[in-house]
């Protein structure tokens, strides 16, 4: 039995794009080899890199508005040190909502001052800070706007006068918004968008080339810019299979399209968290994510026979991080409402049991 998948990370992956990726593994596109032994310099996987780049930026509105696509390796973690590398002269400006935040903020103060300009730490981040003063110095501001962690989404972004960073490796593709207000977005793959191995960026190329240090190459954004993304040996399988995550999400109807499927899963777990005594929700209501759900048992008594109910049931991944405890049910893009369904189901029989 497929079970149904809230994991966090590596995410669940659109049935058609998994059978894809297998039939390529054995063979790519009836050219009698496998995508995972073919040359990256190959016109086929030039090709498949083209492509992916192409559709990133079409689905987010960028296209032609001076962004280049880049996907690269060392997933999130060496965005939180490239960035910096590539933007910090001075003084950065990070807003902390969770551990993602801390790293990255740990990684820009090796290259110049960091101001924390907001945080939600005093409450274990189980909000989005609001209502904080941005200096007009900044050489840019850094924020994440999904927290997988603590279950807490960025709804509006703040209008400024600086740059704008943002790691959106959660919720990247799952909601409308208007993306040129950012000048770099990046995104592990292995979130919402395809298998681990790769790290999207997309980058307003303006902003670059305006920092004192020498940069080293593969840090560089220019270089990679300038290679198409193949400045070195990319992770093959990775960019192919975000390739075909994204073409299922293009002829899907796009952002629009699973925004609107994203927000009904969202409402049917909140509904029942929010109706159900046995439960209890961890983030603060306005900032609750659209992609992790975390949530408490409130009878300790009822965790032995919930997670053995979700264990039958076949339901995986919905063990809260440590941080926080309790259960976190993430909804990528491409877990079905059925799945949802079926949790909340168990929930409400948790309820009628109790």
């Amino acid at each position: 039995m497929k079970k149904h998948n809230f994991s966090a990370g590596p995410c669940i992956l659109p049935e058609p794009v998994m059978k894809k990726a297998a039939e390529a593994v054995i063979e790519l596109d009836g050219m009698g080899l496998s995508l995972i032994e073919i040359s990256h310099r190959s016109k086929e996987f030039v090709s498949i890199m083209e492509s992916a780049r192409h559709l990133a930026l079409e689905l987010l509105g960028l296209e032609n508005k001076g962004y280049s696509a880049l996907f690269l390796q060392g997933g999130a973690s060496t965005q939180f040190l490239t960035v910096a590398y590539n933007l910090l002269e001075k003084r950065a400006g990070y807003v902390n909502t969770g551990t993602w935040s801390l790293k990255a903020i740990k990684e820009a103060r090796l290259f110049g001052e960091v101001l924390e300009v907001a945080s939600s730490q005093e409450e274990n981040f189980n909000h989005i800070p609001k209502n904080y003063v941005i200096p007009e110095d900044l050489d840019y501001l850094h924020l994440t706007s999904n927290n997988t962690i603590f279950g807490t989404q960025i709804k509006k972004f703040p209008e400024i006068a600086v740059p704008l960073v943002c790691d959106m490796s959660s919720d990247i593709f799952s909601r409308q918004l208007d993306f040129s207000k950012f000048d770099i977005i990046y995104a592990g793959a292995q979130k919402n968008m395809g298998p681990a191995g790769t790290t999207l960026i997309v980058v307003k190329e303006d902003i670059l080339g305006k920092v004192s240090r020498k940069i080293p190459s593969m840090l560089d954004y220019k270089t990679h810019i300038a290679k198409d993304s193949m400045f070195n040996t990319p992770s093959v399988f990775a960019v192919y299979v975000s390739m075909l995550t994204l073409q299922w999400l293009k002829d899907l109807g796009g952002i629009p399209a699973i925004e609107e499927q994203n927000d009904k899963k969202a409402k049917l777990i909140y509904s029942e968290i929010d109706l159900n005594p046995v439960f209890s929700g961890y983030a603060k209501k306005e900032d609750r994510s659209l992609m992790n759900a975390t949530f408490n048992i409130t009878d300790d008594t009822l965790k032995e026979t919930f997670d053995e109910m979700c264990k039958e049931a076949g339901i995986n991944g919905i063990n809260g991080h440590r941080s926080v405890g309790g259960y976190r049910a993430s909804m990528y893009n491409a877990l079905p409402m059925e799945s949802v369904g079926v949790l909340v189901d168990i929930m409400s029989e948790l309820e009628r049991k109790g």
